[in-house]
């Protein structure tokens, strides 16, 4: 049964759901290549760890993650949110992963990001949606400027990946700014 949240053009987003917390989904998490640009793969993900996941993060009503799914083979690839929504303030942070290496640089991270973004503005009623990434994440940073963010500073060496320190950009995206 297909059961899309939000419809775009190569992939749909969905709720993620506890039958999604397959060996391969979890795998994601501990693939270094995967990971080489977040805070996953610092300790091994085991099921129960993305079982707990899955009950106080996912389910929160604080953050907003879904899986990716591609139109055309209705896979589960990856996952997209807004974390840490701030309903005071206004604001939430970006996030994606793209855990199926087969579907890399064929567009569907800019999809599902359109969508999670304009629901974020349109149905959230966000003011701000931010995200970080790591200097040298240069698909993220592309990314980031498609979708129209600013970059908005750099905080210096405040993230240790793969035995260095490294610097974060640090982008915004106010919803006068945003371009459905």
């Amino acid at each position: 049964m297909n059961k899309v949240f939000l419809d775009g053009v190569t992939v749909y987003l969905r709720g993620i759901e506890e039958t999604d917390l397959t060996d391969s989904y979890i795998q994601w998490f501990n693939d270094s290549e995967v990971c080489q640009y977040n805070s996953h793969h610092r300790y091994p993900h085991s099921r129960e760890a993305m079982h707990d996941y899955y009950k106080n993060v996912i389910l929160s009503k604080n953050n907003l993650i879904l899986a990716i799914i591609n139109k055309a083979t209705n896979k589960h690839i990856g996952n997209v949110s807004l974390q840490d929504i701030d309903f005071i303030n206004r604001c939430a942070e970006y996030a994606i992963i793209i855990g199926d290496k087969g579907s890399w640089g064929k567009g569907v991270g800019k999809d599902a990001s359109r969508l999670i973004i304009d629901h974020g503005f349109r149905a959230l009623n966000l003011h701000r949606i931010y995200c970080g990434t790591s200097d040298d994440n240069l698909g993220m940073q592309k990314l980031a400027d498609y979708l129209g963010f600013v970059k908005e500073g750099v905080a210096r060496q405040s993230m240790f990946k793969n035995g260095a320190y490294r610097n974060s950009i640090l982008y915004g995206l106010l919803a006068d700014q945003w371009k459905r």
